[in-house]
């Protein structure tokens, strides 16, 4: 539910704007993966002949920058992303069930304190 009303926020709730949700999160998937990355980097290398060919180190600068950087990069951040987002998520469900049980705890405490203040109470009456 909550993944719907951000696609909704983000492209609309109209047939365009969910195909362009759908779209998006195709080409991530398939972008943001290690084998792109392996593509990436062949194709990247298939200009490098090029740019050595011309012997400027302009033109080497921005075979690096274009070519290889940006191709290569964006599917290695993506897959980092994944991996970080994935620890993230380990770490917040493991901080869910502490908490959880740290609740119980609690609730387990403030019982045994209540029939402690009934018992304090009788005998105060039997006392009194």
């Amino acid at each position: 539910m909550l993944t719907e009303q951000i696609h909704s926020r983000i492209h609309g709730t109209g047939p365009l704007g969910r195909l362009n949700a759908a779209v998006a999160v195709g080409i991530t998937k398939v972008v943001g993966t290690m084998y792109c990355a392996y593509v990436f980097t062949l194709i990247a290398l298939v200009a490098l002949p090029a740019a050595i060919q011309q012997g400027s180190p302009t033109v080497l600068v921005n075979w690096l920058s274009s070519n290889f950087l940006q191709l290569v990069l964006l599917p290695i951040i993506i897959v980092g992303q994944k991996v970080i987002s994935a620890a993230q998520d380990a770490r917040a469900e493991a901080d869910h069930e502490t908490l959880t049980a740290l609740h119980q705890m609690s609730i387990q405490q403030i019982e045994i304190l209540n029939g402690q203040n009934r018992i304090l109470d009788l005998l105060r009456q039997k006392a009194g």
